[in-house]
C-alpha cells in the first residue's frame, strides 16, 4: 500500500465554491516529505511517518514501530463513499465542541486541497503525539489558540496562520511527482484515525460534520491493531472493493 500519490480535497462540500477561502497545492502522501513537514512545524524528531504497505498482512505491519499513534488513509472519493458520507452525516448535527475536555481536537476544512495537511494536524495534535510537540512551535501555538475556539473560528485560524501555509507550500513542491495547481480538482482524500484520550478510535476528517467515534480500543490496542483496523481503515477498503488507489502512512516512533 505504497503512498505515492498527490491527493487533495475540496473545502467544505456545502460551501460556496466561489468563496474566498485559500487553496493549497495538494500534498503528496510521501512519508519522508510528511515527516519533514511535521518536524518543521514542531514535532520532535522522535516521531516520523512510515509507509504502511498492507493493512491486512501481519508480516508487513510488523515493520511499523508500535504503538502507532495515528494512521492516515488516502482513498478515492467515489460515488459509494460520498453516498455513505452524506447518509451518515445527515444523522448528526454540526460539531460545536470546544475546550480542554474534548477527547480529540478537530478542525473543519475550509482550505481547498488541504486534506493532507488536515490529516497531519489531526494526527499530531491528538493522543500521545501531542506530548512530542515543542513548546513555542507553530503547532504548539496553533493548538493553544484553537482549543478554546469553536469549529468556524478554528477554521479561520488555520486560514490566517501564514507559517502553516509557508511550511505546507515548501513541502508540496518538494514531492517526487510534479505538483498540481492549488485550484486543481482531485479525487483522492486523506482521513486520519487516532486513539483519543478516552481510549476510543476517532475518525478525523475536516469534510465531515465533526470527529467520529468509531468504537473503544483496549489499553494495548492502537490504530494498527486488529480491532483498530476493523473499526477504521478496513471499512473503507470493504466499501470500495477492487479500487487499488489506496495508500496509508502511520505516525510512530523512529526506527532503530
Amino acid at each position: 500500500m505504497a503512498a505515492n500519490t498527490k491527493p487533495g480535497s475540496e473545502a467544505d462540500p456545502e460551501a460556496d465554491p466561489a468563496a474566498t477561502a485559500p487553496a493549497f497545492i495538494p500534498l503528496e502522501a510521501n512519508p519522508q516529505l510528511l515527516t519533514t513537514l511535521i518536524h518543521k512545524l514542531g514535532v520532535s524528531p522522535a516521531l516520523q511517518m512510515h509507509d504502511v504497505y498492507s493493512l491486512t498482512e501481519p508480516e508487513l505491519l510488523a515493520f511499523i514501530p508500535r504503538p502507532a499513534l495515528a494512521l492516515l488513509l488516502v482513498f478515492p472519493i467515489s460515488a459509494a463513499y460520498e453516498s455513505h458520507r452524506m447518509a451518515e452525516d445527515s444523522l448528526v448535527a454540526e460539531y460545536a465542541g470546544t475546550g480542554d475536555a474534548e477527547p480529540v481536537l478537530w478542525w473543519k476544512q475550509t482550505i481547498r486541497n488541504a486534506c493532507g495537511l488536515m490529516g497531519l494536524l489531526h494526527a499530531v495534535a491528538n493522543g500521545p503525539a501531542r506530548d512530542f510537540i515543542a513548546g513555542g512551535s507553530t503547532l504548539d501555538d496553533l493548538i493553544k489558540k484553537s482549543t478554546p475556539l469553536g469549529p468556524p473560528e478554528r477554521a479561520r485560524l488555520l486560514e490566517r496562520t501564514q507559517a502553516l501555509a509557508d511550511a505546507h507550500k515548501e513541502a508540496a513542491i518538494e514531492g517526487d511527482t510534479a505538483a498540481p495547481d492549488a485550484q486543481d480538482d482531485v479525487d483522492l482524500h486523506y482521513v486520519c484515525f487516532v486513539k483519543g484520550d478516552d481510549g476510543s478510535l476517532w475518525e478525523l476528517d475536516g469534510r465531515r460534520k465533526g470527529p467520529i467515534n468509531r468504537g473503544s480500543l483496549g489499553k494495548d490496542e492502537d490504530v494498527l491493531s486488529g480491532k483498530g483496523l476493523s473499526l477504521g481503515a478496513l471499512k473503507f477498503l470493504e466499501r470500495e472493493g477492487g479500487d487499488l488507489r489506496f495508500s496509508a502512512v502511520a505516525l510512530a516512533g523512529t526506527l532503530d
